[in-house]
This record gives structure tokens, sequence and C-alpha cells, in this order.
């Protein structure tokens, strides 16, 4: 399904995202409430992330390419107004080309692009059930594979970053929870019977030149780790839902 019908939740009555899941547990219940119905404005990482993901997976909004310096003039902010209007992503000529040259550095990576190019599909929606709450969930995976005999199904999440060191990443996955989305996805993978023992690897790159990437799969014990935080917002969840208190 396009992205927006995804983000607007096609499931009647509502649905739990992994990054709902991880915004519970960081987070409480009011703020998770506000932001949902107060989504934040995109900023210019933000706007360039999503123009490299584009140009990645080849899978997304349509880019807006504003040939203009910076934002600073009336003419650029209105056109990058109308173009966000109009479900577009803008982005400055000079930002266009650096997420370019981010997409042909992970398509010569020789996990990365080789990853991408299997049988598969970009941005691919998971809806599922959580059999013990009876929440609804849903996932929007980067890259899903086509489900093949005697393959395992390796699912691909692309993120953009100012630091893909080793490091730099164990920072991003305590911080924004990767281990609680990956955990999130492998479950939707499970629960709808494509693939009993899937994995998925998480590809890191750095915004500035010459844009490093890095591959990643979460250890095992933070999968654990992720599946108890998953479990424990959908338990917040439902709560919330059936008292219709977010505290």
């Amino acid at each position: 399904i396009p992205p927006e019908q995804y983000h607007a939740d096609p499931v009647e009555g509502g649905s739990l995202t992994s990054t709902g899941a991880r915004r519970l547990i960081s987070a409480c219940p009011a703020r998770y409430r506000y932001e949902l119905e107060n989504p934040p404005e995109p900023t210019d990482a933000m706007d360039i992330g999503s123009a490299a993901h584009r140009l990645v997976l080849g899978a997304g909004a349509e880019l807006e390419v504003i040939d203009a310096p910076d934002w600073r003039t009336r003419s650029a902010r209105e056109r990058r107004d109308e173009a966000r209007a109009a479900g577009r992503i803008p982005i400055l000529a000079a930002d266009y080309e650096t997420a370019r040259a981010m997409a042909e550095v992970v398509a010569d990576h020789p996990i990365a692009g080789a990853a991408l190019r299997r049988q598969g599909a970009p941005e691919q929606t998971l809806v599922w059930r959580d059999r013990p709450t009876g929440v609804w969930c849903r996932a929007m995976v980067d890259y899903l594979p086509t489900p093949q005999r005697g393959r395992r199904l390796v699912l691909v999440d692309y993120k953009t970053c100012s630091d893909a060191s080793t490091a730099g990443i164990r920072a991003s996955v305590a911080r924004y929870r990767y281990h609680q989305q990956a955990a999130w996805y492998l479950t939707g993978v499970r629960e709808l019977g494509l693939s009993e023992y899937p994995a998925l690897i998480f590809v890191f790159q750095e915004r500035s030149a010459p844009h490093l990437v890095h591959v990643v799969e979460i250890d095992p014990d933070d999968l654990l780790l992720g599946e108890a935080l998953n479990r424990r917002a959908l338990e917040i969840y439902r709560e919330c839902v059936e008292s219709g208190r977010w505290p």
C-alpha cells in the first residue's frame, strides 16, 4: 500500500507500530498519544534521509529538487511548502546530489547492494494481530525478499546516520531502540507465516562523504530484550485503549 495510507493507519480501530511501541517504553502513553496526533515537522536531515531512501530503495514519495542554495528566500520556502502539501519530498539541489551519491555507494557495497538486489520488493506492509493482547500491529519493511525454499529470509532496513562506526551504531541502537524494531519486524514475519527463522540486517550509512556503509545484525540477546520490551508496550497500549486513558 502507499506510504501515506500506511502512516494514516489502514487498520480500522487503530494499530500499533514499532515506532509507537518504542515511544510507549522510552517516554509514556501521554507523550505517545500527543505525538501521534501532532507529528513533528520534517527537518532538513529527515528530508535528506527520505530522499536517500527513495533513491536506494526505488520506492516512497516522489522527490522535488529545488534549485536554491538554501531555504532562506521566500520563493524557496514557498516551493518547499507546496511540495510537502502535494505529498512530495522537497530537497535542495546540493542535498539531492548528496542523496544520489549515497545511493551509489550502497549499490556498490558487496553486502548491502547484494541484499537489495535479491528478488523481492521495497516498502512492504505487514499487518497482524497480537494473540495475547488482541492488539493489531503493523510494520513497513524497507526491503522484503521473496520467500524461497531453502533460503533464509533476510529483511533489510536502511538507516542514515552521522556515525556508522561500531561505537556510533551501538549508541544509535541504544538511543532509538533498534533492537525493539528488529524484534517487532521479525515477529510480524513469523506471525504471517512468511518464514519460521527470519533475520534482519540494518544498513547504516553516513550522510557525509564518503558515505561509509556498515551492515549489522542485532545480537540475539538484544533481540530477546526487544521482544520483552515490545510485549510490555503491547500491554500498555491495550490498557490505554480499553480505559481511554493515556497517563
